[in-house]
């Protein structure tokens, strides 16, 4: 070998040392974030690489059977989030609380959360009797809650980002399908004795008769965890509506349907639209025992496209093949990636600068399993309204899809 050839080898050697060295110095400055003052000036559990979030859902009492998904889609995302190389270069930790399916719980572990822990943002809650005993501790403490159920509307707050959908989004669409492609012209309403069965059961009953021009014939609540039906079944049977219209939540949706069996009301023979049945309470109930009925809700299991593919794949893979996937679980999964996008965007993790980037209204996810999603400057998001019908392995087959439908938690003429 010649010296100038040697020579060209070590100029080559050298400049691949520099190329290298260039890249490692590349990923080390991608992976390190801006100084801990400058992205925390208000005291929340930030380090230099790491910042702590809170969970808070029932992990006992009659709401687990549908909030422990939940917990589990937002722990998947918090997780694909640190793989990702985390949120301004620091990987999330979370904390997690247990509301135990009791509201006074929900406040008092929001304030350990927010005040103790100092986290700097909780993913959380389900029922808005929940949300609306922890709402005023969050806006005391100025802390930021991700809420992912379907809910009433009628609220919109400084601390708060709603990623399931309000009362027009979800009930006005439903009650639209069902008198057009059912004919159905008489209703009863059934629901769960709180907030947000009979403000929704409001706004239902003024679309049926102030815009369907139908008649509502029976109207019942019962005790959240109640497990008897028999009166209200009989009214029922007695009444012949066209149309059950159901927000029974949690457990008591699995005594309620096995009871409906029982008396011969099922889906060959009689119309049912609920609102608040997920693969989750599923899961409890039993296909053959939903099998014919409807679900409104903005995301089911089976929807086919590439992003919930994906989505399903990851969440059996950590949560194992028998676990099911409902609306507010999906839901839950966006509420880490819509905090993580505002977060960049502020530079900071400081709840004011995170709600005004989030209040541009120009925040989207395109790769969410529902599809795409647009965070509204109201606190709520752009969603799709979809009716699906059960079947009886437990999965739901989708009949009719809106387009999006633009968030209005504060609708005239129904409040």
């Amino acid at each position: 070998m010649n010296l100038k050839h040697t020579a060209g080898l070590l100029r080559h050697a050298k400049r691949s040392l520099l190329i290298l060295s260039l890249c490692t110095l590349g990923v080390g400055a991608a992976q390190a974030g801006p100084p801990t003052a400058q992205v925390n000036t208000t005291g929340l559990a930030v380090t230099d690489d790491t910042v702590k979030v809170g969970i808070l859902h029932s992990l006992t009492g009659t709401m687990a059977i549908s909030e422990t998904g939940a917990q589990e889609a937002e722990k998947l995302a918090i997780e694909q989030i640190n793989n990702m190389g985390g949120i301004l270069g620091r990987k999330i930790q979370i904390i997690q609380e247990d509301g135990a399916s009791d509201w006074p719980t929900f406040a008092e572990k929001s304030r350990k959360l927010l005040v103790n822990d100092k986290v700097a943002a909780v993913f959380g809650c389900w029922t808005s009797a929940s949300r609306k005993a922890a709402l005023p501790v969050f806006e005391k403490e100025n802390g930021l809650l991700y809420y992912p159920t379907f809910y009433e509307g009628l609220e919109q707050s400084h601390n708060v980002i709603y990623t399931g959908q309000e009362a027009t989004q979800q009930i006005l669409a439903g009650l639209d399908w069902v008198a057009r492609e059912k004919g159905a012209k008489t209703f009863y309403l059934i629901g769960s004795d709180y907030i947000w069965p009979r403000t929704s059961m409001k706004i239902a009953r003024k679309h049926i008769e102030n815009v369907l021009k139908g008649k509502v014939v029976g109207e019942e609540y019962k005790p959240l965890g109640n497990t008897s039906f028999g009166s209200v079944i009989n009214k029922i049977r007695l009444k012949k509506p066209d149309v059950i219209y159901a927000a029974v939540v949690g457990g008591s949706n699995v005594a309620w349907f096995k009871q409906l069996k029982a008396a011969g009301i099922t889906g060959k023979k009689q119309t049912l639209l609920t609102i608040s049945v997920t693969e989750d309470e599923v899961l409890g109930i039993g296909g053959e025992n939903l099998k014919g009925f409807y679900s409104v809700m903005k995301y089911f299991e089976s929807l086919d496209n590439e992003n919930n593919k994906a989505f399903v794949k990851a969440f059996k893979a950590k949560w194992g093949a028998d676990s099911v996937i409902g609306d507010v679980t999906q839901a839950a999964y966006l509420g880490p990636w819509l905090w993580k996008a505002a977060v960049e965007r502020a530079g900071s993790f400081d709840v004011d600068k995170v709600v005004a980037e989030s209040e541009k209204g120009d925040i989207e996810l395109s790769t969410a399993p529902e599809g795409y999603v647009k965070l509204h400057a109201n606190h709520h998001l752009w969603s799709k309204t979809r009716v699906a019908r059960w079947g009886d392995d437990g999965q739901a087959t989708v009949v009719f899809e809106s387009g999006l439908i633009e968030p209005n938690p504060f609708p005239k003429g129904y409040q």
